[in-house]
């Protein structure tokens, strides 16, 4: 018998009790028993009645359904995780052992960001999540940094099974963008996301300077929560100054260039947020309140504030010195987080999406 086998198999027992751990911290018990009210809350005669209920009931609904899937998947790839050793050992071929251990390293890798997945206990963390993109000083180079950010946070949203929604979209004048705002739609999505929130930093040649010199930028993504609830984040007619005004940049798909973009200023803060994507100025009024809203509830959670009345000037300047992660592409490659020290060499794979290493030991840090 070849003894990796044996280890594994002794491996692979070791991780039944986490399994165990959370279904209790899920508390798939109580979320079947809910799943079984809000159905039959939602074939009762008169449901539809109230639109804003019916709604709410069935993102509530889908929300569940999906936690508890993702449960019962994971512990299908146990069952076939322990099948696969096992038959391993019976047949006593060494040609079993690469995809034995590429598939226990992508089990237990999925099976740390579940578990984590369980200490998110904010307010807002298994809200959806609003992402906005910033270049930094710099111009062309910049700009095109802020877009390669962009491309992240989507190919990490395709990775999970998340859909993303482009709520502003404003080109670069040369390449890259201006601004840019995306939902990502997903259980958890905020709460796995808002370790990204901050000052992303690039080290690289820059492909836009002729004398093929280092070069070192900087982009902000914002991280903020979906408020679906629109009563929880109230605004006030008059604290809001609207500007209605034309669509600018080359676009592409992404901008309908014949449409009314829309800026709304939020008075007491200062914020200001725009949308230049949908085909109407009503459209884009809404992402706007979207935005802002979200916003609002993000510095709200940050600065642990009883209600938004509290929030005092503008809160959203960032001090592009202090990035909270370094991307180097020159003279090595790496990705590296300032705050938990965590690293990964193979930097074109984390520009493809692949950052849920920083998310679970910024996770694994804040728990």
């Amino acid at each position: 018998m070849i003894v990796e086998y044996e280890d594994y198999k002794t491996k692979i027992g070791g991780l039944k009790p986490k399994l165990g751990t959370i279904r209790q911290a899920m508390k798939l018990d109580e979320v079947s028993a809910e799943i079984d009210r809000l159905q039959a809350e939602s074939e009762a005669e008169g449901f539809w009645s109230d639109q804003k209920n019916s709604q709410k009931v069935l993102q509530r609904l889908k929300q569940l359904k999906n936690r508890r899937e993702s449960f019962e998947k994971l512990e299908s790839r146990y069952d076939d995780l322990a099948t696969l050793c096992e038959m391993a050992i019976e047949e006593d071929d060494i040609s079993l052992l690469p995809e034995l251990e590429g598939e226990y390293d992508a089990f237990v890798n999925d099976l740390e960001t579940t578990h984590l997945s369980t200490m998110l206990s904010g307010e807002y963390d298994s809200s959806n999540a609003i992402l906005s993109f910033h270049p930094g000083a710099g111009g062309t180079e910049a700009q095109d940094w802020a877009s390669m950010l962009y491309r992240m946070y989507t190919r990490w949203a395709e990775r999970h099974g998340y859909k993303y929604t482009i709520l502003d979209y404003q080109d670069g004048d040369e390449a890259g963008i201006k601004s840019a705002t995306i939902k990502i739609e997903g259980d958890n999505a905020y709460g796995f996301l808002k370790s990204e929130n901050g000052v992303h930093r690039l080290v690289r040649i820059s492909p836009f300077d002729a004398s093929g010199r280092r070069q070192t930028s900087f982009a902000a993504v914002e991280v903020m929560p979906e408020i679906t609830d629109t009563g929880e984040i109230e605004l006030r007619d008059e604290d809001i100054k609207m500007d209605v005004y034309r669509s600018s940049g080359a676009g592409g798909q992404k901008v309908n260039k014949t449409s009314s973009a829309v800026r709304l200023t939020h008075l007491p803060t200062g914020i200001v947020v725009s949308s230049q994507v949908e085909r109407s100025h009503f459209q884009n009024l809404e992402n706007c309140k979207e935005m802002l809203r979200a916003k609002l509830a993000e510095i709200k959670e940050r600065e642990h504030l009883e209600k938004i009345s509290d929030i005092k000037g503008v809160q959203m300047k960032i001090d592009f010195g202090s990035a909270i992660r370094s991307y180097i592409f020159m003279p090595y490659t790496l990705a590296r987080d300032e705050r938990t020290e965590f690293k990964n060499g193979n930097i074109n794979a984390v520009m493809d999406g692949d950052i849920d290493g920083f998310i679970n030991a910024y996770l694994a840090m804040k728990a």
